[in-house]
């Protein structure tokens, strides 16, 4: 027996699709780590100006708006042999493994703001195409029963991989120079390859583009190979009512979080007078400790309490936290107060967002399943940007209380939307559709 008819397949071992997709979401967090944390905060240190962090935040959020031109044609066009989404994965994965060695060669870039900024935009296209490859895979491979904790795993993984970035990066930014940093983290991308290029979606099918394989039947029978027919298949599933409320609750969350991320390190570094090495490291340690919760309790609490009244406690659990941070202001200096509220902070968001996106994955059809998640998660993307737009307008015409104080009302806005969606129609609405057209 050949050695690729050995080795298991993410069809056949539950183990192996959590080992698969913890690698590929623990080597997404490794650009975001220091992407949406450590270089801005890096750049607060060195007294860069809010506009020119927020312009750098948004060349870096921007691609992950492009997400749902990408995903249709993920599913419109692959190489059937090798899996409906492995070849985009292993694609996208190269692609952001080369865009972070390109960034790393950018010289002095706190004085070439512009190649910076470029960088980042180049970095987040390809961490955006894996991302949306990625999403595409854990939809067609990942049971209904599994992606509750799939979805703890995964995120909890990305959340790792961007605490290790951040804490890493940030220490080899400070002992050597940009290049080390950059290019460090982007040998840890590349080294995660491996992960896809060894590992089958089904046993028949090929390992490499040259070795002896079959397109899976399930997989030749779902697989859309007409436009009209994939637009038609979007346009039905988009068209549902509580589908629209399942997007906006996606661009509401992440624009939230992103609004409040942005504001996080210049207040650390302005008010408290944190260094960006010590923000990092603090956020580093948050996002590390936060994903391991994740991963042990994020999908257990689900499973046992039921997803939308957990998802209920974290967005009002942050929103007090935040109230409290807004109204005690003679706090702010205190360095142990601020590090206790990022944990903490950190902790929670991390919960909320394990269970959003398992919402967002068990009401995705399998016809389009890279196009629908991606079409959630670009709606996101585009929450996150703007978010990410708001900061500068907020902090030059309000104070650090009222800045914070917006960041509540939007988390109360969540609770709202969250209260309107009916999961458990969506998700039979979108079954009747998959049988319709089968």
């Amino acid at each position: 027996m050949k050695l690729n008819k050995r080795l298991s397949t993410l069809a056949e071992r539950v183990s192996l699709r959590y080992f698969t997709f913890i690698a590929l979401y623990f080597a997404e967090g490794l650009p975001m780590g220091i992407l949406f944390i450590g270089i801005p905060a890096w750049m607060a240190m060195n007294n860069k100006t809010v506009t020119e962090i927020g312009a750098f935040d948004v060349a870096c959020a921007m691609p992950w708006t492009f997400k749902f031109f990408i995903a249709p044609m993920m599913d419109r066009y692959t190489f059937l042999p090798m899996g409906r989404k492995r070849p985009w994965v292993i694609i996208c994965q190269l692609g952001l493994f080369i865009s972070l060695l390109i960034m790393a060669c950018i010289k002095d870039p706190l004085n070439h703001l512009s190649l910076l900024v470029a960088g980042g935009f180049l970095v987040s296209v390809f961490g955006a195409a894996q991302d949306a490859a990625t999403d595409g895979l854990a939809v067609d491979n990942i049971p209904a029963e599994e992606q509750a904790r799939a979805n703890a795993f995964m995120g909890g993984a990305r959340m790792i991989g961007s605490s290790c970035a951040l804490a890493l990066s940030t220490w080899l930014l400070e002992k050597y120079n940009f290049f080390v940093s950059t290019a460090t983290i982007g040998i840890m991308v590349g080294l995660v390859t491996l992960v896809p290029l060894l590992i089958r979606e089904h046993q028949e099918e090929r390992l490499l583009p040259w070795s002896e394989g079959q397109a899976n039947p399930v997989n030749k029978e779902i697989q859309i190979n007409s436009w009209v027919e994939m637009y038609r298949s979007l346009y039905a599933a988009f068209s549902l009512k509580n589908a629209f409320l399942l997007a906006s609750l996606l661009f509401l969350s992440q624009g939230s979080y992103n609004y409040f991320e942005k504001l996080l390190p210049i207040f650390a570094v302005k008010i408290t007078g944190w260094t960006h090495v010590y923000y990092s490291n603090a956020f580093a340690v948050a996002d590390l400790t936060g994903g391991i919760a994740g991963i042990l309790l994020g999908g257990w609490l689900i499973e046992r309490f039921g997803i939308k009244r957990m998802i209920y406690i974290y967005f009002f659990f942050i929103c007090a936290q935040t109230l409290l941070l807004s109204s005690l202001s003679q706090y702010w200096k205190d360095s142990n107060y601020l590090y206790s509220y990022i944990i903490v902070y950190r902790w929670v968001n991390a919960f909320a967002k394990i269970g959003v996106f398992a919402i967002a994955m068990q009401c995705c059809s399998k016809r389009v399943s890279a196009s629908q998640f991606t079409f959630y998660m670009t709606i996101g993307a585009v929450g996150s940007m703007v978010g990410a737009a708001l900061i500068s307008p907020a902090k030059n015409n309000f104070s650090w209380e009222v800045s914070f104080l917006f960041f509540a009302v939007m988390m109360i806005l969540c609770a709202i939307n969250l209260r309107a969606l009916n999961i458990k129609k969506l998700e039979h609405q979108i079954e009747e559709l998959e049988h319709q057209r089968k």
